[in-house]
């Protein structure tokens, strides 16, 4: 039987320790004023409850120690509160005897954070500098690490690290994106045959914020970040829960932490005979994912798509659609759920090649959109003429989710995509076809 021997001391009892990454504490959510009706505080408080639910996860679980992979903060404080919030956290960690080892990612690099305040004892942050080992010899075990000491740090830091002391469960603690993950910077990329060298127990990883476990031998896990933050980081959110029994990792559980849950709800129209349907087809889904993440608010996008009859209906009054499901969403849940946005991307039921055969003005139309759309050419002239406007719009809607820039042959192919499903159907379509939600 295997079992721990560090500093003299033995052991072969079930040790448990919590990993986590990626607690972004703070982090601004810019863009929720533009929201008309957002719970913006309960959003912005996220990041904070959901570090008051890691904690109490630890202290629960009488875990042995608890392992931050990298950004912790999610850049340089506005006031010294973000940082107080985190120390008291940390001191009710320290007053149940659980100790803290942290490496900084690129968000809290140590070139990233302007402010300080002294951390409790408990909380140990391995160095900038080069790879360091801290021995935790009541839990008989050694974790093993390097911060960021630039934002931008592209070397392979687990190359460096040290081989695995024998004797001790070892534990390597990295924020990394690994040999690549999408949506992710490569900061300290590595790999896993470079990993598994190192002769390790436990890789507890952080940078990508998507939960995933890429080896068992040795274990090597990305926990996902702490709380989502917007529509893109969807699903249970919260940290790994892991057990050690005789030194050998029994059992890798997921905790969801988070206080927010964010979904995307897909909608299939595509036999829905108007509007209503749809409506109600939305409503039993965003019940069944609130049944999913009880005690939660449940952030929702919705996007509708199919080919379907209440296509005009959707697409002639899209803000009476929006207020129907909205009114239907608060009717079911309460102010337990927010719509963050209903997208339509339904289709007609009509022809539309057989409509640009037609020789009337529509199907002059048809033909045009259609050639914008397809010809590479016909593109390129439209993003020219668009080019000023381009330049002139601000900021914040060429930034984040949704982005419009109008140098995007995708953007504008999009565009031209959702004027032909929606101006074709209303100048072919019957008034009584596809029933308005009214």
């Amino acid at each position: 039987m295997r079992v721990f021997d560090v500093r003299g001391v033995c052991y072969s009892r079930c040790v448990k320790f919590v990993h986590a990454a990626d607690l972004h504490i703070d982090s601004p959510l810019r863009g929720l004023d533009r929201y008309e009706g957002a719970p913006a505080a309960r959003m912005r408080a996220a990041t904070r409850r959901a570090l008051e639910n890691l904690v109490a996860l630890c202290i629960d679980e009488q875990a042995a120690f608890l392992l931050l992979a990298g950004d912790v903060f999610d850049g340089s404080w506005k006031d010294f509160s973000t940082g107080l919030f985190f120390a008291t956290q940390m001191t009710k960690l320290r007053e149940a005897g659980v100790p803290v080892v942290i490496v900084r990612g690129n968000h809290d690099a140590a070139s990233a954070i302007t402010k300080s305040l002294r951390l409790p004892d408990n909380v140990r942050e391995l160095s900038s500098k080069k790879p360091e080992t801290l021995e935790l010899a009541d839990a008989g075990a050694c974790i093993h690490g390097q911060s960021f000491a630039q934002k931008a740090t592209t070397d392979d830091l687990a190359a460096r690290y040290p081989d695995a002391i024998r004797g001790a469960f070892n534990i390597g603690l990295l924020h990394t994106c690994l040999d690549g993950r999408e949506g992710h910077d490569r900061y300290a990329p590595t790999t896993l045959d470079t990993m598994r060298a190192k002769g390790y127990d436990y890789w507890a990883l952080g940078h990508v914020h998507a939960r995933e476990v890429l080896s068992t031998e040795p274990w090597v896990v990305f926990p996902g970040n702490l709380q989502g933050r917007h529509a893109k980081e969807t699903g249970s959110k919260g940290a790994s829960l892991v057990t050690v029994e005789s030194g050998n990792v029994t059992s890798v559980e997921h905790r969801a932490l988070d206080v927010v849950r964010w979904e995307h709800l897909v909608i299939d129209a595509t036999d829905a005979s108007d509007a209503f349907e749809i409506v109600d087809r939305t409503r039993e889904s965003l019940v069944k994912r609130a049944e999913a993440a009880p005690d939660r608010l449940l952030a929702a996008r919705v996007s509708v798509g199919g080919t379907t009859r209440a296509n005009g209906a959707l697409r002639n009054d899209p803000d009476q659609f929006d207020a129907q499901l909205r009114a239907a969403a608060n009717d079911a849940l309460g102010d337990s759920v927010w719509l963050e946005k209903i997208q339509i991307g339904t289709r007609s039921t009509f022809d539309l090649a057989k409509v640009r055969e037609e020789a009337g003005a529509v199907g002059h139309l048809a033909r045009r959109l259609a050639a914008i759309k397809d010809d590479p050419k016909e593109l390129a002239e439209l993003i020219a003429v668009l080019a000023d406007l381009d330049k002139k719009l601000p900021e914040t809607v060429r930034e984040g989710d949704g982005a419009l820039i109008l140098s995007d042959p995708s953007v504008i192919r999009a565009i031209v995509e959702d004027v032909e499903q929606t101006l074709l159907p209303r100048l072919l379509e019957s008034p009584t076809e596809g029933g308005a939600a009214s």
